[in-house]
């Protein structure tokens, strides 16, 4: 396996001085990034067909990984719900060792192929949901069987590895290749290919929630007002996206009982229940619901 490489280059790197063995892992940062573009495609064809199952409004993410890779898979499910208000129980996670080996390291979890498969079908997987797996060698036995047994149930099915021609690619409806190579500290995969992974979490969640309408004109229109500057961020994403001046623009918010989307209409005069009516209709699309609201009033928003 490349990941697994020893690079001659850096055989001695202990001996280095500090700013050079800084230099020269900052470098495989860089390689990371250059890693995830040849796979922009298949991200985005990926993350497509995810928006897809999901559309209804039951379907799932669903994470599976074990040790650095799973670690990653449960931050970026995580961080969906404050920034596009995607709920708990549309987020499902499958981590070698349990959510306890988030901090300590689980021995021998990863192994388990029979535990990857029983996390997953617990769960119950439907067709509407995607089990995402993330494994920088893609052949970890706990994420490979995850992945089978959410093909098996009908979800759709992603693989991100580091390594060609691996199971988990294999098994995966949508195989994401992030080709990171040998590390500077070998075998050490939270570095390069952790870093590949994070991107390419990150581009593949984002799209996803995109193509469902969570972010208008650059802005996180879902976002969960949680503390005070957030609230502030809404208030002045309302005034922007309605032309309306602040303080009108926090007491529609506030009448829309804190969501943006709702909020950006009723600033414009739209009661906040036929707000709620047009958006449903919209398919909770803020952009379909501006341009309808436009055509039966002639107010351009």
């Amino acid at each position: 396996m490349s990941t697994e490489l020893i690079s001659a280059r850096f055989a001695d790197l202990d001996l280095w001085p500090s700013q050079d063995a800084v230099q020269a892992m900052l470098e495989g940062q860089l390689a990371a990034v250059a890693a995830v573009q040849s796979q922009t495609s298949a991200i985005a064809a990926a993350a497509d067909a995810a928006a897809g199952r999901l559309r209804g409004g039951r379907g799932r993410l669903i994470y599976a990984g074990a040790g650095t890779s799973g670690r990653l898979a449960v931050l970026d499910g995580v961080e969906l719900a404050p920034t596009y208000d995607w709920g708990a129980e549309r987020t499902g996670f499958a981590l070698a060792g349990g959510m306890a080996a988030l901090t300590v390291s689980v021995e021998g979890a990863e192994d388990d192929a029979t535990a990857g498969e029983a996390a997953i079908r617990a769960l119950n997987p439907t067709a509407e949901d995607v089990v995402i797996g993330v494994a920088a060698s893609g052949r970890t036995p706990y994420t490979v069987a995850a992945v089978r047994a959410g093909d098996a149930a009908g979800a759709l099915t992603v693989g991100i590895a580091s390594n060609a021609g691996t199971p988990l690619l294999a098994a995966a409806a949508h195989p994401i290749l992030l080709d990171t190579g040998a590390e500077v500290v070998a075998g050490s995969t939270r570095m390069k290919a952790g870093t590949a992974q994070k991107i390419a979490l990150n581009l593949l969640s984002s799209t996803i929630m995109l193509r469902l309408g969570r972010v208008y004109r650059g802005l996180m229109v879902d976002m969960r007002l949680s503390n005070r500057k957030l609230r502030d961020r809404a208030v002045t994403m309302v005034s922007e996206i309605s032309g309306v001046s602040r303080p009108k623009a926090e007491a529609a918010l506030e009448r829309a009982g804190g969501r943006i989307k709702p909020a950006a209409l009723v600033a414009l005069g739209v009661d906040p229940a036929a707000a709620a009516t047009i958006l449903r209709d919209c398919g909770d699309d803020l952009r379909q619901a501006l341009e309808r609201f436009q055509a039966d009033t002639g107010v351009e928003a």
